[in-house]
């Protein structure tokens, strides 16, 4: 067995999931990167593969395309920066999400990636990996609204992707348009008006 092989296995027994673990982490990492300064536009496999040290190659073959890699990278980033709460209220999961949301819109990768993603051009494949990112942030975190439902805070009829989208527009719009802090009376004021549209009630 050579030394690099030896390396290699060593490597792998130190880290969890191992040198694959690692390999996907570390595209994944040179995806965000390259996207926030760049731009999806801006995004080719020459330039992952020079900031993560995997050849381009090996990318092309597990991800098959940069509009692949980009959804890969931004599901996993939001899933690890933006986990679905459970507090047991409909109104303390809707607080919750909101300062989950502010507070990655406040850091210089998650504002970056946001913005990139507006101000990206609407190519084809582009805007099917953007929709099926934000689709995918539907159906993760449309649990809060269906355990709403179930608790009867919520009609049953309640149209999860508008309840959703009228929380998480004012975030962007205040973070990214005209660059106000969310403060925590704002998030809290925000969701006790749109809990009154949805519910016709005030805060319980």
């Amino acid at each position: 067995m050579s030394k690099n092989e030896t390396n290699d296995q060593a490597e792998a027994s130190r880290r969890p999931g191992g040198r694959s673990a690692r390999v996907r982490a570390d595209v994944l990492r040179a995806t965000l990167e390259t996207l926030a300064e760049n731009g999806p536009n801006g995004l080719t496999m020459s330039e992952i593969a020079r900031r993560s040290g995997v050849h381009a190659t090996s990318i092309q073959r597990r991800w098959g395309g940069p509009q692949n890699l980009i959804l890969d990278a931004l599901l996993t980033y939001s899933q690890e920066q933006l986990p679905v709460p459970d507090t047991g209220s409909l109104r303390a999961d809707m607080v919750a999400l909101a300062r989950l949301i502010a507070a990655y819109l406040n850091t210089p990768l998650g504002a970056a990636l946001a913005h990139a993603l507006a101000a990206a051009e609407d190519d084809p494949q582009l805007t099917e990996s953007r929709a099926q990112f934000w689709q995918a942030r539907y159906d993760a975190v449309r649990v809060i609204v269906d355990r709403a439902v179930d608790r009867h805070e919520l009609p049953a009829d309640t149209d999860h992707q508008l309840a959703l989208e009228l929380l998480v527009a004012p975030l962007h719009f205040r973070a990214l348009l005209i660059r106000q802090p969310i403060e925590e009376d704002w998030i809290e004021r925000t969701v006790d008006t749109l809990l009154r549209g949805l519910t016709g009630q005030g805060p319980g």
